[in-house]
C-alpha cells in the first residue's frame, strides 16, 4: 500500500524546535518531508544545520522568482546542502525556468502557481485578468513546457493541473476546519489527496501543540470515510 507523503513545514528558526519536530514526525504510516522557507534558510544557523541534516527528504521553499542567471547562481549556492525540492515562481518566465531546471541537476525543481493566500480579488488588485483556476491552468502548461519536476498549486486546482501536468503535485493550504489563517484556498487532508495531491504541505495543524497526537488525528481522519 502506497504511504500518504506530507512535507512538515517547518516555519522557525529555532534549531531545538525543529529538531523536536523531525524527531517527534518519525512515523511508518506517512512519508515525512521537511520543508525549509526563507526565515529558515535565511538564518544563520538555519543553514549550518540544513547542511548537516542527511537521510531527510528537504523540501528548500525558496520561491526563487528573478531574472534567469540569479535564479541559476541561486541554485548553484544551495548545491552543498542536502536539498531534494526547490521551489520557483513559475510567473519568473519560461525562460528563467529552463535555465534553472537544467542547472538543478538531482535537485528537483518544483513551480509555484498561484499562492494559497491569494484569491480572485487579490489577483485583480495585482493586476491579472485570469481569475484563479485559469491562471493556474496557464502557468500549469508553462511548468510542463518547462519540464518541471513538481508543482505546487492549492488542493481545489489539482484536478486542472492534472490535465496538463504529470508529474508531482504539492499542496499546500491543508487544513481541518474553517481556521484558515492565512491561506485563502483550502480543503482538508483526505480531500486533497482524493483531488490528486502526491504532497500535502502542513505546519501548525502538525507543529502546533503535540506532535504525535496531531499525525495520528490526520491517519484517523484519512481513514474514515
Amino acid at each position: 500500500m502506497k504511504k500518504n507523503k506530507i512535507f512538515i513545514a517547518c516555519d522557525s528558526n529555532n534549531i531545538s524546535k525543529i529538531k523536536e519536530i523531525i524527531k517527534k514526525t518519525q512515523n511508518p504510516k506517512i512519508k515525512f518531508g521537511y520543508k525549509f522557507g526563507l526565515e529558515f534558510l535565511n538564518s544563520k544557523n538555519g543553514r549550518i544545520f540544513l547542511s548537516k541534516l542527511k537521510n531527510k527528504i528537504i523540501f528548500a521553499d525558496l520561491k526563487l522568482h528573478d531574472i534567469p542567471n540569479t535564479c541559476v547562481s541561486a541554485v548553484k549556492a544551495i548545491k552543498d546542502l542536502s536539498v531534494k525540492y526547490l521551489t520557483i515562481h513559475i510567473s519568473s518566465g519560461l525562460h528563467a525556468l529552463q535555465m534553472t531546471k537544467k542547472a538543478s541537476g538531482k535537485i528537483k525543481l518544483v513551480g509555484v502557481t498561484v499562492l494559497t493566500s491569494l484569491d480572485n480579488k487579490s489577483l485583480k488588485e495585482i493586476g491579472f485578468t485570469k481569475n484563479v483556476k485559469k491562471l493556474v491552468a496557464h502557468q500549469a502548461r508553462l511548468a510542463n513546457k518547462a519540464k518541471l519536476d513538481a508543482i505546487v498549486c492549492s488542493a481545489q486546482e489539482v484536478k486542472i493541473v492534472k490535465k496538463v501536468f504529470k508529474k508531482e503535485i504539492i499542496t499546500p493550504g491543508i487544513r481541518f476546519n474553517s481556521n484558515s489563517n492565512d491561506q485563502k484556498r483550502v480543503l482538508s487532508p483526505k480531500q486533497a489527496y482524493e483531488n490528486g495531491s502526491d504532497w500535502l504541505v502542513m505546519g501548525r495543524p502538525i507543529t502546533s501543540g503535540n506532535i504525535k497526537k496531531n499525525i495520528k488525528k490526520i491517519i484517523d481522519h484519512l481513514k474514515n470515510d
